[in-house]
């Protein structure tokens, strides 16, 4: 099976695609995991990256294109994977497709997490990662058992410059201007489908499990 998640910053995407993907026994593929690494190195690409992030602006899609292609072409993802931020624009769709076509491979589905955008907001405002392993806190709705240290691994929790002032408003305005328009594209090919994404953690996954589960009785050969 080969996933797509699709969810605006905030909207609990990157917890689902985790515990999803363990579920399914899949790879899970985050573009904004693989970024991250490449800034904390400061990589080429790393560095390139990090000035539209932190302009709270998507990375061009040369670059991220390139990068996740990559992955996909790893042994570790020949069973499936789970794509999480990415695609985000229809040139990297297409691209996507035109990459695992001539292998006989596909996006079977699609799935888009739905949040209202003041619910993002407040979410956003009040998330931390910690800088070992990226374990994700909000101060709200998740806090860690000590300020400023997470529970797992006892690191520092931070707050990344885009989850910051304007910033926060700009990536959700960039997101459902420009990653919104993926809907028309895979729903004109049947593969998206809808999950509230507004509701306890476990809920959204149990949604997201059964979502799954009819886009593998649809595939499965009568």
């Amino acid at each position: 099976m080969n996933i797509i998640l699709i969810g605006a910053q905030g909207s609990g995407k990157g917890t689902q695609a985790q515990r999803l993907a363990q579920a399914l026994g899949i790879r899970h593929v985050a573009s904004g995991d693989m970024f991250r690494k490449e800034i904390s190195e400061r990589s080429e690409l790393g560095l390139k990256a990090q000035e539209y992030i932190d302009r709270g602006s998507l990375v061009p899609d040369d670059i991220t294109v390139n990068m996740i292609l990559s992955r996909l072409n790893e042994p570790g993802s020949a069973a499936g994977v789970l794509l999480d931020g990415f695609p985000r624009t229809v040139a990297q769709a297409q691209a996507l497709d035109a990459e695992l076509e001539p292998a006989g491979r596909g996006i079977d589905r699609v799935v888009y997490l739905k949040v209202p955008e003041d619910v993002l907001v407040r979410r956003l405002s009040g998330r931390y990662i910690c800088r070992a392993n990226q374990h994700v806190y909000n101060i709200v709705t998740k806090p860690p058992k000590v300020a400023g240290v997470c529970d797992l691994d006892g690191s520092e929790l931070y707050q990344r410059s885009d989850d910051q002032g304007d910033a926060v408003q700009k990536r959700l305005d960039t997101f459902f201007r420009e990653t919104t328009r993926l809907f028309d594209y895979y729903n004109a090919q049947g593969k998206l489908v809808e999950v509230n994404g507004d509701q306890d953690i476990e809920q959204v996954q149990q949604e997201l499990i059964n979502t799954i589960k009819e886009a593998k009785e649809q595939k499965r050969p009568s």
